[in-house]
């Protein structure tokens, strides 16, 4: 029964990692802008443009960020909107961007994880993937230790940084299949 149960448990991590790999291999299509971040390209999302943003009010939700429940995460802005269905911004919260940023467009949470080690070797909790870039997977999570450091340009990582309690926040907010709507 115990190895039937952890052929099971391998199967599925193995069926993960290739749906995480396709995924991977979908979004990978540009050459990095600059040295410092990463940035995929892709089919913007239906209404999202470089409008600019209200500087007096850097809370406000982007214009073109959709209808209805969503995660908007702004990567020029480098912060989050958790939206009800109503299109009430619930929480809006600044992150540290990872690396390698998502191109604009629409994704869904593909996983989740209460705890692990992020590709920068750091700790970290309330994981919440959406996509990958070129094999690295780009997700939301909390360093364990409360840290927001900007990652190291020469290493590429996908950890977009929250702090603990913003991670607690997208953790009960973002399970899987959630939209994600990334805009520029």
């Amino acid at each position: 029964m115990v190895s039937s149960s952890a052929g099971l448990v391998t199967g599925l991590t193995a069926a993960a990692l290739v749906t995480i790999g396709f995924l991977g291999h979908q979004a990978s299509t540009s050459a990095p802008p600059d040295p410092g971040r990463v940035r995929a390209s892709g089919t913007p999302a239906p209404g999202a443009s470089k409008a600019p943003r209200d500087h007096r009010r850097p809370e406000a939700l982007p214009a073109g960020s959709g209808k209805g429940e969503r995660v908007v995460y702004s990567v020029d802005d480098d912060r989050v909107w958790l939206v009800d269905p109503g299109d009430r911004v619930r929480r809006t919260f600044r992150v540290t961007p990872s690396g390698v940023d998502p191109a604009p467009g629409t994704y869904a949470v593909t996983s989740r994880s209460k705890r692990v080690t992020g590709s920068d070797g750091i700790p970290v909790e309330h994981v919440v993937r959406f996509t990958s870039v070129r094999g690295v997977v780009i997700g939301f999570s909390a360093a364990v230790d409360g840290s927001m450091a900007k990652p190291d340009p020469a290493r590429r990582t996908g950890g977009i940084r929250e702090t603990r309690a913003d991670g607690d926040a997208m953790w009960r907010f973002a399970t899987v299949g959630q939209r994600v709507v990334v805009v520029p």
